[in-house]
């Protein structure tokens, strides 16, 4: 090749390199227009991961001495559940507390029963309870609460007075039954090596249910 078309070639080459330079330029970025190992679920619709198989969420709440049926969860402006605090109460319900960065609390807490008109007419004196949306409205010198039933479930979302009245009325109407995602955010997982929980022996079948510490004979 003489030095003339030797020229030429460069001269096609040059405009070539600069395209593929061009190009280099598109790898930091993904087709949703984010840099490179950003997540692009959000704009691009990625659907969250699904929940595990309802079989597993029904062990994890029989672990939990829990029925499902009985596991509400709620929100609330400001205040966000603090996972430990899930967990039993009473024979098979559930309860949760939600907690602002002050330290306040609202409780949720869904179990067997019912409520209506007898039993806020029964309130304790001194106390105050009336018909108010989503159920009944309670009142006493320590604590604020909504109550409403539902399928044979008593669902109670409660806070001390320093919690706005507006704010647990719309967490009382958020309380809903959780789904199978919400089932596993609140539920505690199974400990490996599939251990039961522990029965409480120590319970005697009559009184209050407190623990029998009494000492046997010769002390």
């Amino acid at each position: 090749m003489n030095s003339r078309a030797l020229s030429a070639c460069c001269l096609l080459l040059v405009p070539l390199g600069l395209a593929l330079a061009g190009c280099g330029t598109e790898t930091g970025t993904t087709t949703a227009g984010a840099p490179t190992g950003q997540a692009t679920g959000a704009t691009t619709g990625t659907p969250a991961p699904s929940a595990p198989p309802r079989a597993e969420l029904e062990e994890r709440a029989r672990y939990a001495q829990v029925d499902p049926k009985h596991v509400y969860v709620t929100e609330a402006d400001g205040f966000t559940l603090a996972r430990q605090s899930a967990g039993v109460v009473g024979d098979d319900g559930f309860q949760a507390t939600y907690v602002a960065p002050d330290g306040t609390r609202i409780t949720l807490t869904a179990e067997r029963g019912t409520f209506g008109d007898k039993e806020c007419a029964a309130t304790a004196r001194g106390d105050r309870c009336t018909a108010e949306k989503p159920g009944w409205y309670r009142v006493s010198a320590e604590r604020h609460t909504y109550i409403r039933s539902e399928d044979g479930v008593r669902i109670e979302v409660g806070a001390p007075p320093t919690v706005r009245k507006d704010l647990l009325r719309a967490a009382a109407e958020h309380a809903h039954r959780a789904d199978d995602r919400e089932l596993d955010g609140v539920l505690p997982e199974k400990p490996a090596g599939g251990r039961e929980p522990v029965e409480r022996g120590d319970l005697p079948p009559v009184g209050d249910g407190a623990p029998d510490n009494s000492v046997g004979v010769g002390g």
